[in-house]
C-alpha cells in the first residue's frame, strides 16, 4: 500500500481513502455521516457504523476513486458495463471505467485535470474553480460507428506536456448524459486551451503547457 492511503478496519469491510485523489465531492459525508465523520481530530471513518450494502453503495459514488473497499466476503465493486467519461461543466474529466493510468491499474472511478491547472496531475485537485477555467459540459456529437463492445480494459496515458491518450471502448459524455463521442482512440485535451474540447488540437504547444 502506498503512503497516501489510509486504511480503516471494520469487522466485515476495511475502507481505503486515497487523499491524493480526494476531491472534497462530499458524498460520503453527507451521505453516510455515520461512517465518515466531518471535522474531526483523529480517526474519521468508522467502517462498522452503517450496513455494509449501504457503506458499499456509498463508496461506489465518490467519483474520484478516494474512497474504495475491501469486503472480507471476498465480493468486490462491480466492474462498471460500460466505460464512460463525462464531461463537467467547466471542470474535469469525470471517470467511470475498469482503466489504467499510466500502464498502472487505476480502479473503475477518477476525476481527471482538463484545465491545465491542477497541481496534481493528472487528478483533479479543483484549480479550475479558481483560474477561471470555462469548458462546457455540453459539445456537439461527434457522428460515428457504434462500438461492437461498451466495456474492456480502457488505457489512459498521459502525454509528457501534452494531452490524454486513450485507448480501448470508450463513449464520451456531456454533462447530462447524451453521447458525445464513441471512440476506440482518442486524444483529450489537458492544457484547458484547445478549440476543439474536449479533443486535443495542438494547443498544448503553442501554451507551452507543461504536466509537471
Amino acid at each position: 500500500m502506498d503512503g497516501e492511503t489510509e486504511r480503516a478496519e471494520g469487522k466485515d469491510i476495511a475502507v481505503l481513502f486515497n487523499g491524493k485523489r480526494c476531491i472534497h465531492a462530499r458524498f460520503c459525508v453527507t451521505q453516510d455521516p455515520a461512517t465518515f465523520l466531518a471535522d474531526v481530530d483523529g480517526p474519521w471513518i468508522i467502517p462498522d457504523a452503517t450496513d455494509i450494502e449501504y457503506l458499499c453503495g456509498t463508496i461506489r459514488q465518490c467519483p474520484s476513486g478516494a474512497l474504495t473497499y475491501e469486503r472480507r466476503d471476498g465480493q468486490a465493486e462491480p466492474v462498471p458495463p460500460a466505460n464512460l467519461i463525462t464531461l463537467r461543466e467547466n471542470g474535469p474529466y469525470a471517470v467511470r471505467a475498469d482503466f489504467s493510468l499510466d500502464g498502472e491499474r487505476g480502479g473503475f472511478r477518477a476525476t481527471l485535470c482538463r484545465c491545465g491547472a491542477s497541481k496534481n496531475k493528472p487528478f483533479c485537485d479543483k484549480s479550475h474553480k479558481y483560474v477561471g477555467f470555462e469548458a462546457t459540459g455540453e459539445p456537439p456529437a461527434k457522428k460515428g460507428p457504434e462500438l461492437a463492445a461498451r466495456d474492456g480494459l480502457l488505457a489512459i496515458e498521459p502525454e509528457p506536456d501534452g494531452p490524454l491518450q486513450v485507448r480501448g471502448n470508450l463513449e464520451i459524455l456531456s454533462g447530462t448524459g447524451r453521447t458525445v463521442a464513441a471512440v476506440q482512440t482518442a486524444r483529450l485535451c489537458r492544457c484547458g486551451a484547445s478549440k476543439t474540447k474536449p479533443f486535443c488540437d495542438e494547443s498544448h504547444s503553442k501554451i507551452g503547457f507543461r504536466s509537471a
